[in-house]
């Protein structure tokens, strides 16, 4: 073998062999790569190269922008949209609500994101890009619309697509041609991305009080329209109320006076510790700024006059968070094709996933109890470690049910400004204990074990008489539900449950699927009324015409009684009515045929 010379003081010369061998290296590469041209070229295939997405550098958002820029959102029912928009506004921001996306929006989604993403990432995401496609059509420039706009979404991780909704945003918008578009994401565990110092959002208590009442009103209104709409005489009537009282908590919110810290008592409070949250903390729980505008709803929706003795299926809606809380193509406009079809619906309030997160997360806290997940398991902890972890547990633990409590007393407060007709949020431990043997609570991502617990809860509490899961088509936690789903149907025999998976298409055999099981629903309904009816004593006719007679019972805030065993509202109110019939001494035909026939 040839050995190396080396010259003092300087680098190792190449030898003769390694020479050699580094031409054969290169000669192997570029035989390879002439066959693999060769047999691309043989086959038609064309090497391309790949362009990958990236996260692209965006514009941060900061404060001096505010004035100039319009904070984008969209996703929920418009009437909690307008009510967010309106506790925006109303601590200095300039707002706009993404109308219901549509067919269209749907095809911009699956034309500018990835394939295989489910339908409410292509319809919530090209909805964002054909509402910036109109103002460009309206005459504001690429430029123009990137500098003066931002989308504020929420984000999220774990087993679910949800967690991809972010890049789908970006990369839709590069696409699209809005590159550079901000998008501001809040996380469901962790807060908003960007920077607290300067933001142009500010995640402060201001904000939150907000949104969160803004949300509870958004839900109870919402619950209210259902309940009456199916029962009115005069059609499209909740529909005209419900944007006045709409509007009514619009300007409520939007016109909310916060405590001004910047002014010489506000100054003074400052230097006492937490004085800004107690202020406001106090003001929310003691205060009936609120409650004076819903007295003033309460009276608008009572004037609507109602036919409660209308025989009418309850349909529970359950399902993904999305697919079951729009009202648009994303789920077939399902509920008015049910409401058409003469169902009842009980929709989802969204405080029950604000309730969820929060349980979940006390649950989280209980998992962590005693562990400092930053020191390796095989160290041991001092006496003054372990006190500490504890404290820090039972602060967590404090905090959390503190806020479920208060969320909790806060919607019962609006409930009570309506006669307790919207349903009260339904106790988390109770869903939990429900769901818990078919479907484990720590398995996470999309809604849980919700879907499992409520399909439970409101068939056992005679609270429907169908359960309707709308959800995404190829969507994995509902997927997972949906295979739990058929054990609970065969223990729960009662249970009418069928699952719709959602996408832009398919309207059709979605809603003939629907109709039937509404069917099966109507039958039973039907059974449950008749024999109600035939307890009464009375005909039907009898007892309509005592409602007629007494114009309390056509108001739809009217308490109707919910009987064990009897699911339907004109079932429970025919017994009621009944019941007073009989307090005030009236007697049934068949009862004065009977008289009669014994005098003669």
């Amino acid at each position: 073998m040839e050995t190396k010379t080396l010259i003092p003081g300087s680098i190792p010369l190449i030898s003769k062999d390694q020479t050699e061998e580094s031409d054969k290296e290169q000669l192997i590469k570029k035989m390879l790569m002439e066959e693999r041209k060769r047999l691309e070229k043989e086959n038609g295939i064309e090497n391309k190269n790949i362009n990958h997405f990236k996260r692209p550098l965006e514009k941060a958002f900061t404060k001096d922008q505010r004035k100039d820029t319009t904070i984008l959102f969209g996703g929920l029912t418009w009437k909690h949209e307008k009510l967010i928009k309106g506790a925006l506004e109303g601590i200095g921001y300039n707002t706009d609500y993404i109308p219901t996306p549509d067919k269209k929006a749907f095809q911009l989604g699956k034309e500018y994101g990835n394939n295989g993403q489910c339908n409410p990432t292509y319809f919530t995401v090209g909805n964002l890009v054909q509402y910036l496609q109109g103002l460009e059509e309206k005459g504001m420039s690429k430029q123009e619309i990137i500098d003066r706009h931002v989308f504020f979404t929420a984000g999220a991780c774990g087993p679910c697509r949800f967690g991809m909704y972010e890049a789908e945003y970006r990369l839709a918008l590069r696409n699209s041609g809005f590159d550079g578009f901000r998008v501001l994401l809040f996380q469901q565990t962790g807060g908003l991305s960007q920077n607290e110092l300067e933001a142009g959002l500010e995640m402060n208590l201001d904000f939150f009080l907000g949104i969160i009442n803004a949300m509870m009103l958004g839900d109870i209104i919402n619950e209210i329209g259902y309940n009456i709409r199916p029962y009115e005489v005069n059609e499209g009537e909740t529909n005209r109320v419900m944007e006045e009282v709409i509007d009514i908590f619009y300007e409520k919110l939007k016109g909310k006076k916060y405590f001004d810290f910047n002014s010489k008592l506000g100054k003074l409070l400052q230097k006492i510790p937490a004085s800004e949250y107690l202020t406001k903390f106090v003001d929310q729980i003691l205060g009936e700024y609120y409650l004076e505008a819903g007295e003033e709803a309460f009276r608008k929706f009572n004037e609507i006059k109602v036919d409660r003795t209308r025989l009418k299926p309850i349909v529970k809606i359950t399902g993904e968070f999305w697919a079951q809380t729009t009202e648009g193509d994303g789920n077939f406009n399902m509920f008015p094709f049910l409401e058409k079809e003469g169902a009842q619906l009980l929709v989802e309030p969204i405080s029950t996933w604000i309730m969820y997160m929060l349980h979940q997360a006390k649950s989280m806290n209980e998992d962590q109890k005693g562990l400092n997940v930053s020191k390796d398991l095989d160290e041991k902890q001092t006496a003054k470690e372990k006190l500490k972890l504890m404290k820090e547990y039972n602060s967590s633990r404090a905090i959390l049910t503190l806020s479920e409590k208060i969320f909790e007393r806060e919607y019962n407060r609006y409930r009570k400004t309506f006669k307790n007709i919207p349903h009260e949020l339904v106790d988390q431990k109770i869903l939990k204990a429900l769901a818990h043997d078919f479907y484990h609570s720590r398995v996470e991502g999309g809604e849980g074990h919700l879907e499992i617990g409520k399909s439970i809860y409101y068939t056992v509490n005679n609270l429907c008489h169908m359960i309707l899961s709308l959800k995404p088509f190829g969507c994995m936690p509902s997927t997972q539900s949906d295979g739990v789903q058929s054990a609970v149907s065969n223990f729960y025999k009662d249970m009418i449950f069928l699952p719709i998976e959602t996408s832009g298409e398919g309207d059709v055999n979605a809603h003939s699927r629907v109709q039937m099981a509404l069917g099966e629903a109507k039958a039973k309904a039907k059974i449950e009324y008749k024999e109600c009816l035939e307890k009464t004593g009375y005909t039907l006719e009898e007892i309509k015409a005592y409602v007629d007679s007494h114009e309390d019972l056509q108001r739809p805030f009217y308490g109707i009684s919910h009987r064990k065993g009897i699911s339907g509202m004109g079932a429970n109110f025919i017994l009621d009515v009944s019941d007073m019939m009989k307090k005030d001494g009236i007697n049934s035909l068949r009862e004065k045929k009977t008289e009669i026939e014994n005098v003669g």
